[in-house]
């Protein structure tokens, strides 16, 4: 039965909604339902919304995608499963390359997720190949495409893992990720690291995008040198000890008074 709009967890849920519809498609695995339980305990950490240090992060990461080379928006079941519009989206207004990658070896979930793209308008979708691997990892995230991650410069990773997140940034790439949790690996290493939940993150990086491109400048267009100062400013220790910070104020701010 679905949740009434009135449920106090109704956002919540119908996000949960989505990771089990990915389960039943196949495109989310077992792992990737655990790993979503673990993100939305942080989400509650947080206050369930965008803060400003994750608007902060937005900003940077949407420079960084327009000033980027050769950037690829890599894609696991979850993003597939909670963002795949989006993502779609994404690709196209930067625009990037679209790469599906999987920490679980099934070649079946990998077509199963870039065909949930290609239903959501993506024009082209890669996959990895076992003649293509990214140095310092050793699991199946190593394995990518020639035209894509292997060949980038910005690799945008929501709902990564640490391993990988390390391995790309010691293959000279710089990387964004989408992590509720700062403590992670991935949020440590990554290069920006936006502490929110992918299905709010996602939308605003398009929006802020959007808004870069036509300001004063026409459609299409940006101030890159704009961008690059926002980039050069944008410290990433500094957003996740202030996002830890905000963590500790909301648990202060939440715990029960008059316990003896």
């Amino acid at each position: 039965m679905p949740a009434p709009k009135s449920h106090p967890r109704y956002a919540s849920l119908k996000i949960r909604d989505k990771i089990v519809d990915g389960m039943k498609k196949g495109i989310t695995s077992l792992d990737g339902l655990t790993a979503h339980g673990r993100g939305e305990a942080f989400d509650y950490l947080i206050g369930e919304k965008t803060t400003k240090v994750a608007k902060k992060s937005i900003d940077s990461a949407a420079a960084l995608l327009l000033t980027a080379k050769y950037p690829v928006i890599s894609v696991n079941g979850n993003a597939a499963a909670l963002a795949s519009a989006e993502l779609v989206q994404l690709s196209k207004i930067v625009p990037a390359k679209l790469e599906v990658n999987i920490f679980h070896a099934s070649k079946e979930r990998e077509m199963k997720i870039k065909e949930e793209l290609i239903k959501n308008r993506a024009k082209g979708v890669l996959l990895p190949q076992k003649s293509c691997k990214i140095r310092y990892l050793d699991s199946n995230r190593k394995y990518a495409n020639k035209d894509g991650i292997y060949k980038a410069d910005i690799v945008f990773v929501p709902l990564e893992d640490g391993d990988r997140t390390g391995a790309l940034i010691k293959n000279g790439k710089r990387v964004i990720v989408v992590d509720l949790n700062p403590l992670s690996r991935s949020a440590q290493k990554a290069t920006i690291t936006i502490v929110d939940n992918i299905v709010r993150a996602v939308p605003l990086l398009i929006k802020t995008i959007k808004q870069y491109k036509n300001e004063r400048y026409g459609k299409n267009k940006f101030d890159e040198v704009k961008l690059k100062k926002i980039i050069k400013n944008y410290n990433n220790k500094r957003v996740l000890k202030e996002s830890l910070e905000l963590i500790n104020k909301n648990l202060i701010k939440n715990m029960p008074q008059n316990l003896s």
